[in-house]
């Protein structure tokens, strides 16, 4: 069965950056997708997301909301909210 998927809203695309804001209604998914960019994540929710990775492994990643974290680019991955609730952060990516 077909997961429903999270919804980005693009807030800023400039030749610096670009923001998105990422929504994900409880069961909601990206897709698997690999970052061509360099990003920065800021939780505006509380909670743990599941992430899958390309050789079958499964992490649950706790976030809080307010606290950032940065990747580099070529991270490859679906991210899943298995929460009861709404999961919501911004993503920029650095152009």
């Amino acid at each position: 069965m077909a997961r429903p998927q999270a919804i980005g809203t693009v807030q800023i695309d400039d030749e610096r950056a670009r923001v998105t804001e990422w929504r994900f209604a409880p069961g909601a998914e990206t897709g698997r997708h690999v970052h061509g960019l360099d990003y920065v994540v800021v939780p505006l929710t509380t909670g743990a997301l599941t992430i899958e990775w390309p050789d079958g492994s499964v992490t649950h990643p706790a976030l809080t909301a307010g606290v950032s974290y940065a990747r580099r680019a070529g991270v490859d991955h679906n991210v899943i909210n298995a929460n009861a609730f709404e999961f919501v952060f911004i993503e920029v990516e650095l152009k």
